[in-house]
């Protein structure tokens, strides 16, 4: 069994990055942002679910816009390219399956 719960480190202007859990198959991961903070248009291939812990956010899916609030959830696809934008500051909760190496 493995299992991390790392101290907060920061990623980019007004987002922090915490790694929760993980092992060889899932990882949690807590994504805290300020207002106006951005989770640039990327892609992956592992799957990730997000929930809405705070904060409201604009997400992006392959081209499709949705704002999502607290207790919202949903998942991300494999390869799908998406991001999002910070509407009132707030934190995620994302798991990856499998794990992923480059958040380690």
């Amino acid at each position: 069994m493995n299992h991390i719960t790392s101290f907060p480190e920061h990623k980019s202007d007004g987002v922090t990055r915490q790694v929760l859990a993980e092992n060889d198959q899932l990882m949690v991961v807590s994504f805290t942002f300020e207002t106006g903070a951005e989770g640039a248009l990327h892609s992956h291939p592992h799957t990730q679910s997000t929930f809405v812990e705070a904060g409201r956010f604009t997400f992006t899916i392959d081209g499709d816009a949705f704002d999502v609030g607290p207790g919202d959830s949903f998942i991300i696809p494999s390869g799908a390219q998406h991001g999002c934008v910070c509407l009132e500051p707030g934190r995620l909760v994302d798991t990856f399956t499998p794990r992923r190496d480059d958040f380690l």
